[in-house]
């Protein structure tokens, strides 16, 4: 059965960094996408990050700058570094993996809460 499981999340102050990491089982990981979502209550989960199985990347244009994804094919992990984190990044963040539509697995999320 394919695994997604995120660590990393929690508390951190406005302002400052946290690293999310993503670890993948029972999938060739090569071959698939990854990427970070997020969602907050009464809210669509969106797009934060991805990253192709080439290497190329894709952010949300409210983290662009701030936010940088990035793999390891070797340990088949994927990591969420997030640098001058704001209130409004507060949310449970998801990890996705996919090949397309209809092949695509979610981790259970981790919450993330920026606060001081």
């Amino acid at each position: 059965q394919v695994q997604l499981v995120e660590s990393g999340g929690g508390l951190v102050q406005p302002g400052k960094s946290l690293s999310l990491s993503c670890a993948a089982s029972k999938i060739v990981f090569r071959l698939y996408a990854m990427g970070w979502y997020r969602q907050v209550p009464g809210k669509q989960r969106e797009l934060v990050a991805t990253i192709a199985t080439g290497g190329n990347t894709i952010y949300a244009d409210s983290v662009k700058g701030r936010f940088t994804i990035s793999r390891d094919n070797a340990r088949s992990t994927i990591a969420l570094q997030m640098n001058s984190l704001e209130p409004e990044d507060t949310a449970v963040y998801y990890c996705n993996a996919r090949t397309s539509v209809q092949n695509s697995y979610w981790g259970q999320g981790t919450q993330v809460t920026v606060s001081s």
